[in-house]
């Protein structure tokens, strides 16, 4: 096994119940009806017999699914983002490759349990949701409109706020349809290098103050994505295993690329793959909007990665292989189109 493993400007959802509906809400909320209703694309189904193929233990997604350019992949039919952000996921996880989703949403802006509930209540009880944790924990940083670094964050990686803003509404909001919570770190400012050992001692409290949150749901994953190639190592490694967590790989150009990033997953090993491919890497590590540009209107594979695809679909073999749970979410600006992205993906899995 371990030889074949190691050998954003879209319309976003709205806010969904108010703060006030939290205790009360849960999964069960009703679905969308009327013209709102979005209809599933029918050609959907010929991938039905391939995710049969697929290990039970592998999830497929995307970053954010409000992509009127889906329309006979996803969609059967044009709607508007605003319409698709705030009723496309039940069409949405009705496609037979497509999981899991990445609520990208939450890390510019906490959730309340009640707005988790709205998004649980349109998938049925075999869908789960990765969920990032807001910035306002995980950035080093406070930021101003344009991501510029104003000062210090005196809530970089507090427990509490961790747990108040993000564990326990996501946990339930979502309910048994939680899959992963990823802390994102942004990048850090140099300083944070000079001193690793009190960043991996706070991002540790936070970490076991989070497992604690989730006692009685071992089948959740804490996932930690990083930033900066710096902090990849034993270190970190030993941050994670101490308190139950794992690292999220992140394919992007601000990270070296996969084969440089799956050693950490050999330490870390027996361990889950939970993965956010972002960013085809010839964009450069800024290079999010030149790829939305490009990309648009996000129907096509316009930047296909072949060698992205092949290492990532070998990991996702062996991982899976041995047992082990798979997250994997990719966004348009990988490659063009997400889902067919993951029907690459998915075909490059099967032997």
């Amino acid at each position: 096994m371990q030889g074949d493993l190691f050998g954003e400007a879209v319309s976003l959802p709205p806010d969904g119940l108010p703060a006030d509906a939290a205790s009360s809400a849960g999964p069960a909320s009703a679905a969308p009806r009327g013209p709102a209703r979005v209809r599933p694309a029918p050609a959907a189904q010929d991938w039905l017999a391939l995710a049969r193929r697929l290990p039970a233990q592998l999830r497929f997604g995307v970053s954010t699914w409000s992509y009127p350019g889906w329309d006979g992949l996803v969609w059967d039919g044009e709607y508007s983002p605003g319409v698709l952000s705030r009723h496309g996921l039940g069409a949405y996880h009705r496609h037979p490759l497509l999981r899991t989703v990445c609520v990208d949403r939450a890390f510019w802006r906490p959730l309340t349990a009640g707005q988790y509930a709205a998004y649980a209540g349109q998938v049925d009880g075999g869908f789960r949701f990765v969920v990032k944790c807001p910035a306002l924990v995980t950035d080093a940083q406070v930021r101003g409109e344009a991501g510029k670094a104003l000062k210090p964050n005196p809530d970089f990686l507090d427990p509490r706020l961790a747990v108040e803003h993000f564990v326990r509404p996501a946990l339930t909001g979502l309910g048994d349809r939680l899959g992963v919570l990823v802390f994102q770190l942004s990048p850090l400012p140099l300083g944070w290098f000079e001193r690793p050992a009190p960043l991996l001692d706070r991002l540790g409290l936070m970490l076991a103050a989070a497992r604690q949150a989730l006692a009685g749901h071992p089948a959740v994953i804490v996932a930690v994505e990083v930033r900066d190639p710096e902090l990849l190592g034993q270190a970190l490694v030993d941050t994670l295993k101490a308190h139950g967590a794992t690292f999220c790989l992140g394919l992007h150009g601000k990270m070296p690329p996969i084969e440089a990033q799956l050693p950490m997953l050999r330490a870390l090993w027996p361990g889950p793959l939970v993965c956010r491919w972002s960013l085809n890497r010839v964009f450069g590590p800024y290079g999010y909007a030149d790829a939305q540009k490009k990309h648009a209107p996000f129907d096509a594979l316009v930047s296909e990665d072949t060698h992205t695809r092949a290492e990532l679909a070998r990991a996702i073999r062996g991982i899976t292989g041995a047992g082990q749970p798979a997250y994997v979410t990719v966004s348009n600006d990988a490659e063009g189109c997400a889902p067919l992205s993951i029907q690459r993906l998915a075909q490059a899995v099967l032997p």
